[in-house]
């Protein structure tokens, strides 16, 4: 154990140097938030596939909890229940297109976690960078639970709980809890609590400000306390379900899923779910009477409850839709809350894009008419006015807006087109598009994965440290 805690005061010290002209003290906020005795009593798994790359590095880290897949190497970090997926790392022989270049993939592109601790974190490293094609890097940086490191290089940073970091390259940087960037390339900012912010430079900047009065009852983050409001309290009145998929090695599939969609072994599914074709549902989901239709996809860290999902629908990492009914092609972005009521249900209509880090939260029927544009923080009609537009009338924005909390600048058709784009992308990548032939995705390639478990030292100086171990076909 004393390596293990030299480890996590070696990481402290790190990340503080990268933040002092923030003057950012990390210490007080992760010091005791996860319990070190606790590394020693989950283990940690990888995936085998015949369509992702075999090389796992480790060195001189704690792994518990935590799942690998593709090529990746950790150094000197502590990783508790985090998800580091590699799937859609570029190969050797690609061709990365970027503005007017082509460029060549010279050896294939490896994850790379360094001096960092990453606390129930999604890593998925879909490159946007083409400086640093060939290898996706997270150094000296603390992550918290449920944030997503979404395609983003990151060096020297502090991501609160439930963030977002999205397309972004990223140095000396504070996110606050609940917010989200996707903003290219930032550096030495602090980015406060609840800021949605989407930038295209030259193009168009979003920006949202959920008012702090209010999130707080949802999820807040103070120095020397553990995160608390209602999402941690959701996702914690259902872990006892994730403890089941867990502990067992073999678990017999309760109910049909198409030969073309894909059910992961560490998702939990509870009664009356049903799974059409193409659908895909990562590890650590949650589906409770869930109607699935063809072509939807439920990402890691999401839930959906006593709700349907007509098909082509996009349930961003660690989306929660509870009690609604939504009509085809939906987006519902990244850590979105989402929940009618048994007797008051949220429905949305087709093509309808739900920005990440959108908090729906109703007690009467509420209606979302299609092709609607959705942000903020909604809990009755008014709020919804005062937070959505018709995506025909987001178009035709030409220099700026002012609505509510919301401001934005630039090109509004630009910004629908660009997220269009971004949903087509992630319903192609993950297979909605099967025909049987052509259009393979995550659902249909990620069917038939071998997992292996990989322990710590159980006790003495290295306790709660994983044997250094290279992992190669």
């Amino acid at each position: 154990m004393k390596e293990l805690e030299k480890l996590l005061e070696r990481i402290i010290q790190r990340i503080n140097i990268n933040l002092r002209e923030l003057e950012y003290d990390v210490s007080p906020f992760i010091k005791n938030l996860v319990p070190l005795h606790q590394m020693v009593k989950f283990y940690a798994f990888y995936g085998i596939t015949p369509n992702h790359p075999l090389d796992l590095v480790f060195r001189h880290s704690s792994l518990a909890g935590s799942y690998f897949l593709g090529k990746i190497r950790i150094r000197n970090s502590i990783l508790y229940k985090s998800d580091i997926r590699g799937d859609e790392l570029k190969q050797k022989g690609d061709v990365f297109h970027y503005q007017k270049f082509e460029i060549p993939i010279t050896r294939d592109e490896g994850i790379d976690i360094e001096d960092s601790f990453l606390i129930k974190t999604l890593v998925h490293n879909f490159s946007h960078d083409p400086e640093t094609l060939e290898k996706f890097f997270i150094r000296d940086t603390v992550s918290t639970h449920y944030a997503n490191i979404h395609g983003s290089p990151i060096d020297g940073c502090f991501l609160g709980p439930f963030a977002t970091v999205d397309l972004t390259s990223m140095r000396d940087c504070v996110i606050g809890t609940f917010s989200y960037v996707q903003a290219g390339e930032v550096g030495h900012l602090n980015v406060g609590p609840g800021t949605i912010w989407v930038r295209n430079p030259d193009e168009f900047n979003f920006l949202y400000r959920h008012p702090l009065n209010k999130l707080n009852h949802y999820i807040n983050f103070i120095a020397g306390r553990p995160p608390q409001g209602f999402l941690m309290d959701f996702v914690d009145d259902r872990k006892e379900g994730f403890q089941r998929v867990f502990n067992a090695v073999n678990l017999e599939q309760s109910f049909p899923v198409p030969s073309n969609a894909s059910l992961d072994r560490y998702a939990v599914i509870k009664p009356k779910t049903h799974i059409s074709e193409n659908v895909l549902v990562a590890q650590r989901a949650y589906l409770q009477n869930a109607w699935l239709g063809k072509g939807a996809n439920a990402q890691e860290n999401c839930y959906i409850i006593n709700s349907r999902l007509e098909g082509c629908n996009v349930t961003a990492h660690g989306a929660k839709i509870i009690e609604a009914d939504l009509g085809k092609n939906i987006f519902v972005g990244f850590n979105s809350f989402l929940r009618g009521r048994a007797d008051s249900r949220l429905t949305i209509g087709n093509e309808s894009i739900i920005m990440p880090h959108t908090i729906i939260d109703i007690k009467k029927p509420l209606t979302i008419p299609p092709e609607h544009l959705v942000w903020g923080l909604i809990t009755n009609s008014q709020e919804l006015a005062s937070n959505s537009m018709t995506l025909k009338d987001f178009s035709k924005i030409n220099n700026g807006l002012i609505k509510g909390n919301m401001s934005f600048e630039g090109n509004g058709a630009g910004f629908v087109t660009a997220f269009r784009e971004r949903i087509h992308h992630i319903l192609e990548a993950n297979g909605a598009f099967f025909d049987g032939n052509k259009n393979r995705g995550h659902a249909q390639k990620n069917q038939n994965i071998s997992f292996y478990t990989i322990q710590p030292y159980p006790d003495g100086k290295l306790q709660g440290l994983y044997p250094a171990m290279e992992i190669q076909p």
